[in-house]
């Protein structure tokens, strides 16, 4: 029996030390990715915002809400690309209820 879609949404922080041409290209990328495993149901791009806390030396980052339906196993191959992708300070999937 397949697993039924569920409901997740992801917030990534995308390093300002990119160009504004970079982090369009590296949020395209990650629709495409949803999109090939599951359904993008919408994409929030929250603009630049002050960290909370420093990460890497940087005190602003941009902030992008996507919300998805995939199969269960999906995010965590999500979170594995997003860990190794340069240009990426910090992401976090939860599931929606």
């Amino acid at each position: 029996m397949a697993k039924l879609n569920e409901k997740y949404e992801a917030v990534v922080v995308f390093s300002m030390k990119q160009s504004e041409e970079e982090i369009k290209a590296l949020i395209e990328r990650f629709s495409a990715l949803i999109e090939k495993n599951g359904t993008l149901e919408g994409v929030e791009e929250w603009g630049k915002r002050t960290l909370a806390y420093e990460i890497n030396d940087e005190t602003e980052g941009y902030y992008v809400l996507y919300n998805f339906n995939s199969v269960p196993s999906f995010p965590m191959e999500m979170e594995r690309r997003l860990n190794i992708t340069d240009g990426i300070l910090r992401s976090l999937i939860v599931t929606r209820v």
